[in-house]
């Protein structure tokens, strides 16, 4: 399973970009699904420094692709308010992070990006994830949605 109900973190404290990913990245140490997080962490910096991954719609999608991911999955987090020099210049309350190990890289990591960006691109999925109370409420979201 790509996501689970530890995973999904329905507020998450951090004034910055980096506090969140230390704090999201430290979840999935604990969850088993990074090995080594500083080497996780700096794979998905690597890859903000290429672009940034704010998406739009107040949603930011980080990701790694390393070995010090034990096995694919991704995870959500409710922030406030969060600059993350996004192309359209507003701020992140949405981050899903996304791990994968160096070895499925181009097919997993593809598919997760993309079942994500088309549920992200409907407003009525967005209005839903932004009214969810607990991390019950978005599993049950993701799943009528197809993305557990």
């Amino acid at each position: 399973m790509l996501i689970s109900k530890e995973l999904i973190l329905t507020h998450v404290d951090g004034d910055s970009k980096m506090a969140i990913l230390e704090f999201m990245s430290e979840v999935a140490l604990k969850a088993g699904k990074i090995k080594d997080k500083e080497a996780y962490l700096t794979a998905v910096l690597k890859r903000e420094e290429e672009y940034s991954t704010a998406v739009g719609f107040a949603v930011a999608i980080p990701h790694g692709k390393t070995d010090a991911v034990v096995e694919p999955f991704f995870m959500y987090g409710k922030v406030k308010d969060i600059d993350w020099k996004a192309l359209d210049g507003n701020p992140v309350d949405h981050v899903f992070l996304i791990g994968v190990p160096e070895a499925e890289a181009g097919n997993t990591h593809l598919q997760i990006l993309a079942k994500l960006s088309r549920k992200l691109m409907k407003k009525d999925f967005r209005q839903a994830l932004y009214e969810t109370q607990d991390a019950d409420e978005v599993l049950e979201l993701l799943k009528a949605n197809e993305l557990a």
